[in-house]
């Protein structure tokens, strides 16, 4: 993975404190998940600031409910009661992102007060910044760390007037915010600022020189258009079928939560990476099961957040380019499965399948799973195959590859002359077929409409009529000429219709 220039801002606090409340408005974007039920973040969630010409990169942490869980004592974790397993992975993500961080947001709740676990939390939070430093100063590789103390939830003066007493956290005067209405958070945006200027010693470089180096470094003079801005990947399939281990794999570092237990994503992930030279926007999602698309008629907690969880993902599809469907190669093709492919082919967004955990088969017969997959899976026999093992990362990197394929596909612009040419010379080795009737239809033009994704229009006579199955012999002729890999083509008819003696178009 290409390392950020921009600083890394930490939201860092114990649960219900409103960091993602925070987080959103800083963002200005609804990206992490909000709700008032305990442990709702997991995953780090990562987001870009702009502010007063400087730029940083900036994180929201799972909540911490109990100040041990940032010790590194793994045995203390294991015996603390309320801890889980999914409990330690994700202290241990908030431990490694407070080591990267630059500036740390340190959020308290104003309604609630000054707790015992804040100051616990703020004397583990100490010694893992002093043992930082150390390590940091051992590698001559300095790096100044702070921390400011934010007090949230601060609705009203009355409110506001009561938090003199986080001053003894021995953080400094709190900032006093809220985060649900945005007061206090310019004042907060501005102090962020300053404070990065001067760890950092210079101001980060304004977004659009960024975008300017971007599109330098990312154009390709073989694809159609400049790739500008990074290429958008939604990861999706059902549960535990190895999402973030394959997106772990790709970056080459443990930056998502990885588990065994089912919807332990819960908000999707972006993370950007960089390969040959393109930018790549990968969005881990949480799993979708048909189960939890019907859990809206339950009203438990979990329940709720699972199908809040699923919508989500099915909405990163809408702004996705290409969507890479994780499947278990043991397991086989589920029937949720090919409903979540016709989901991406009615979208119209490129598709690659990933096999994953192809460690566990015995006897790799990539032609017998090629053929099983697409048989499952007929309307999407144009996706390629990556045979993977996140785990150990075998093969993942092809992945990459054929993401920067299939979006120069997914960009691909023909002229009209030479499709012309392309109709002439199909339209004599097969002559088109009819829908009904006795006579074969004329196709006056065929023309590319769009792109990004490809669409086509042929145009026919009045009376005529085309079989669906010419519409098939035209797409896989398209596809043997052009390529198209991984992309759903889509065709239209159109016929002339005659309107006091003269042609006119009427559309199909």
């Amino acid at each position: 993975m290409t390392s950020n220039p921009s600083p890394l801002v930490v939201i860092f606090g114990r649960t219900n404190v409103g960091k993602s409340t925070l987080f959103n408005c800083l963002t200005e974007k609804r990206k992490a998940l909000v709700s008032n039920i305990e442990g709702t973040t997991r995953d780090s969630i990562f987001g870009e600031v702009s502010w007063q010409k400087t730029d940083f990169q900036i994180a929201d942490t799972g909540g911490i409910h109990d100040a041990s869980f940032l010790k590194a004592n793994k045995k203390t974790q294991k015996t603390n009661r309320r801890s889980t397993d999914i409990d330690i992975l994700v202290q241990q993500k908030v431990r490694d992102l407070l080591k990267l961080a630059d500036l740390i947001l340190f959020v308290v709740d104003a309604r609630a007060g000054l707790l015992p676990q804040d100051k616990e939390m703020v004397k583990e939070l100490k010694k893992i910044l002093d043992a930082n430093k150390k390590n940091l100063d051992n590698t001559k590789n300095l790096k100044q760390q702070k921390i400011i103390l934010v007090a949230n939830k601060a609705d009203s003066p009355s409110l506001r007037r009561e938090t003199a007493e986080f001053n003894k956290l021995g953080l400094g005067e709190p900032l006093v915010i809220s985060a649900a209405n945005g007061s206090g958070t310019g004042d907060l945006l501005d102090e962020i600022t300053g404070e990065l200027i001067k760890i950092e010693n210079k101001i980060t470089k304004p977004k659009e020189t960024k975008d300017n180096e971007v599109s330098e470094e990312t154009e390709d003079t073989e694809a159609p258009k400049e790739i500008k801005s990074p290429i958008k990947v939604s990861v999706i399939g059902k549960p535990n079928v190895g999402k973030s281990s394959l997106i772990n794999s790709l970056i080459g570092e443990n930056r998502l939560i990885v588990s065994s237990i089912a919807h332990t994503t819960r908000e999707p992930q972006d993370v950007v990476i960089k390969h040959k030279d393109t930018l790549i926007s990968l969005v881990d999602t949480a799993g979708i099961s048909k189960q939890g698309q019907k859990s809206a008629k339950k009203v438990q907690d979990k329940n709720v957040l699972e199908k809040f969880s699923i919508a989500k993902s099915l909405g990163t599809l809408s702004r996705a380019e290409i969507a890479i469907l994780v499947i278990d190669i043991k397991e086989g093709l589920t029937h949720q499965e090919k409903k979540l492919v016709e989901e991406i082919v009615n979208k119209k967004t490129g598709l690659i399948i990933v096999a994953n955990k192809w460690d566990l088969i015995e006897e790799k017969d990539y032609k017998t799973y090629t053929t099983k997959i697409y048989n499952d899976l007929p309307f999407a026999s144009w996706a390629p195959i990556a045979f993977t093992s996140a785990l150990s990362g075998e093969k993942t990197k092809k992945v990459l590859d054929l993401i920067i394929e299939i979006y120069k596909n997914y960009q691909i612009e023909i002229s009209p002359n030479a499709l012309t040419r392309f109709l002439n010379k199909i339209i004599k080795q097969h002559a088109p077929a009819k829908a009904k009737g006795t006579k074969h239809p004329h196709i006056y033009e065929l023309v590319q409409t769009h792109s990004c994704p490809p669409k086509f229009k042929i145009r026919i006579g009045a009376k005529d009529t085309i079989h669906f199955s010419y519409l098939r012999f035209i797409n896989n002729r398209l596809r043997e000429k052009y390529g198209f890999l991984g992309i759903p083509l889509k065709i239209v008819v159109e016929k002339n219709r005659l309107v006091h003696g003269k042609h006119e178009i009427h559309n199909e």
